[in-house]
């Protein structure tokens, strides 16, 4: 069975930089899509980036130009590089993967973005 373990998060000062790691394990091929999600307090889950197969990414307007999401070259692991980092980034990141036509979750990593 496939498990995605994140790693990364913790504090960070405003304009600090930080990044997340999600790898899978257990006997898959390979992912077909990874992207990364967040959830602030007491607001829904959101999109933060993603990349497709054919290597598309996309970012959230209040992310692109500070966050670089990239893989590994076996689509089993998944980065997100986050840079210029703001007190409104704080939430619990998650990683998905689409693996064999299904989403797999990460279990969620805090990054707190205060001074």
């Amino acid at each position: 069975q496939v498990q995605l373990v994140e790693s990364g998060g913790g504090w960070v000062q405003p304009g600090g930089s930080q990044r997340l790691s999600c790898a899978a394990s257990g006997s898959i091929l390979s992912s077909t899509a990874m992207a990364w999600y967040r959830q602030a307090p007491g607001k829904e889950r959101e999109l933060v980036a993603s990349i497709a197969g054919g290597g598309t990414t996309n970012y959230a307007d209040s992310v692109k130009g500070r966050f670089s999401i990239s893989r590994d070259r076996a689509f089993k692991t998944t980065y997100l590089q986050m840079n210029s980092l703001k007190p409104e980034d704080t939430a619990v990141y998650f990683c998905m993967m689409v693996i064999r036509g299904a989403q797999r979750w990460g279990q969620g990593t805090q990054v707190t973005v205060s001074s």
